[in-house]
This record gives structure tokens, C-alpha cells and sequence, in this order.
């Protein structure tokens, strides 16, 4: 939330181009993906569940659907270490339909919110991030930002540990949607993707080394195909839609849309890699953006999918 301490950084409007421009600012540009820069790429298909389609028109649920998951590190870094603090949050990229007939891109990591409620905001945190390396003198441009932001404090100082592997932690779609059924009512939701493997992360004492997960979920993938479990989280009238720093409270109810079932690791060229991209408010007929926050999302992803040509 902006308080009345807020800097005037805070209240520039935020375009996809300035996000992208800020993600350089804190990560640099590396001619690759300015956020999540190093992934994996797998396939697979969606089988929904016969209570999707109570939910949501969308002909998505009405029959299975071929997908492409790209899991991946935070960070605009291509090299980050997997056992960096900096690669938290862990990503999970969804794309259900061929690429060059996509029905719905889904992009999410594993924690439950956002470290700001605005992409303005979050401009700022990244130019505050950036602008606050070794040497700057404190309190940095980060300080002053988390301590008027407490938010983004909660989000850098409380990840999970490294999972043991891509498929051993939850992933969250932090910004929510509205579903509408076939006689138009609608319902706003949150994404929830549960691992079937269960969630386990490396413990105190314990370590994983720099570049693990991409070997590991390879290795996994052959031995038999990766699940995870896709709920809509339902909101309540009290429930902010606009407002992904804020996660809904864990009573609210939760059904089950549908199974992820990965079972083919894909080519992962850098060609392969760099064609690939992820619209966020690329939605059928039946889901529909309900926070704001898509809108620039979708606008910053071309960005920066013409960067790494």
C-alpha cells in the first residue's frame, strides 16, 4: 500500500516498458528474459475435473488439453545459482493449447503474494534494489523502500528454502481472475498448484548444489510424469482483487479445477527457450483479469520477448 511517506518514484504510472526497464535496473541486461531468466522447459497435458466446468465456461475445461511448463529461478541473472537466496521465489510457467495456438498463459512462483500491491510500486522496489549494491551508503535506497513498504519486507525475508526439486513446492497465481460459468455468474479466484510429490525443501545444515534442479527434474521426468494438482482458490466479497501483496485467508474454500501431468522433457535449445513467451492476460472466453496488475504484466512480456531475439 503507498503511505503517505511513499516516495514520488512510487507514483509514476508504470508501463510494460518501464517494468522491463526496471528489471534491468536491478538484474541487468543479459539478452535474455529480464525475470526468470533461467528455466527448463517440459510438456504434458491438463485433464480437467466435471466441477471446472461449474465454474468457468472456458472450453479448456471441457476436455484435456496439451500444455508447456517452463519452471525457472527469479532473477534477470541466466547463470544464478540454484542454491542463491536471490533465485526465490521459484517460477512456474503454464501454457495450455500448441504454441501457435495457445488458449491460456498462467505465469506463478511458490510464495502466496507479491511484494507490492501495485506495478508502480514494484518499479520502485527494483530501482530501490538496483541502486542499493555494495558500497552505497546506509540507509541504501532498499531500506527506505521496506520500511515504508512492509509488504516487500515480508516477501525478501521470508521465502522458503530451496525445494528439493521444481516439483516439491506449491506455486501460487497471485493475481486474482473471475471465472464466469455458462449462465454468467461470476466468481474471483486465485491460482493454487499443489505438488503431488508433496512439498520438501532442504533443511538447516543441509545444501543443495549452485546448478541442481535442472539435472534433477530432468532426471525425475523420465522415471514417470510430474503432477501437480490446479485449485481455484474462491474469494469473498472482503477479499481484495487488487491487491496481490495480500494473500486471501487460508479458510477460503478451494476446488480442484483439474491435473498437470508433465511427462516429456522438451528440446530446451536456447533457440527453443528464447521463442518461447507467456502472456499473462492471455485468457479464454470464461476467465478474465480481475487485478490490474495483468494488464502491465502482459504489456512488459513482448518487451521482452524483442530483447532476447
Amino acid at each position: 500500500m503507498i503511505t503517505a511517506t511513499a516516495t514520488a518514484q512510487d507514483r509514476r504510472v508504470e508501463s510494460g516498458r518501464d517494468l522491463v526497464e526496471d528489471l534491468h535496473t536491478a538484474f541487468g541486461e543479459h539478452h535474455a528474459r529480464a525475470v526468470h531468466a533461467k528455466g527448463i522447459i517440459l510438456e504434458g497435458r491438463f485433464e480437467p475435473t466435471s466441477t471446472a466446468r461449474t465454474l468457468s465456461r472456458a472450453t479448456m475445461f471441457e476436455h484435456a488439453t496439451p500444455v508447456i511448463v517452463r519452471f525457472s529461478n527469479f532473477t534477470g541473472f541466466p547463470n544464478i545459482a540454484d542454491n542463491d537466496p536471490g533465485a526465490n521465489p521459484r517460477g512456474m510457467a503454464i501454457k495450455f493449447g500448441s504454441p501457435t495456438d495457445p488458449s491460456l498463459d498462467i505465469v506463478t512462483h511458490n510464495f502466496d503474494g507479491f511484494p507490492t500491491r501495485t506495478a508502480t510500486e514494484f518499479g520502485a522496489l527494483l530501482r530501490a534494489i538496483g541502486t542499493s549494491g555494495p558500497g552505497v551508503a546506509a540507509p541504501t535506497p532498499l531500506d527506505r523502500f521496506l520500511a515504508t513498504h512492509p509488504d516487500a519486507k515480508t516477501f525478501l525475508t521470508t521465502q522458503h528454502p530451496a525445494p528439493l526439486s521444481y516439483a516439491t513446492t506449491a506455486y501460487f497465481g497471485v493475481n486474482a481472475v473471475t471465472f464466469t460459468d455458462r449462465k454468467g455468474h461470476a466468481r474471483p479466484v486465485r491460482y493454487r498448484f499443489v505438488p503431488a510429490a508433496g512439498e520438501h525443501y532442504f533443511g538447516v545444515g543441509s545444501g543443495p548444489t549452485p546448478d541442481y534442479l535442472q539435472p534433477e527434474i530432468a532426471k525425475r521426468v523420465k522415471d514417470g510424469p510430474i503432477r501437480f494438482d490446479w485449485y481455484a482458490q474462491l474469494g469473498e466479497p472482503e477479499d481484495l482483487l487488487d491487491d496481490p501483496s495480500i494473500a486471501w485467508p487460508s479458510s477460503r474454500k478451494r476446488v480442484k479445477l483439474g491435473t498437470i501431468m508433465i511427462d516429456t522433457l522438451a528440446a530446451n535449445t536456447a533457440e527453443t527457450d528464447r521463442a518461447l513467451t507467456f502472456l499473462p492476460g492471455r485468457m479464454p472466453d470464461g476467465i478474465a483479469a480481475a487485478d490490474p496488475m495483468l494488464a502491465v504484466r502482459t504489456e512488459a512480456y513482448p518487451v521482452s520477448f524483442r530483447e532476447r531475439q
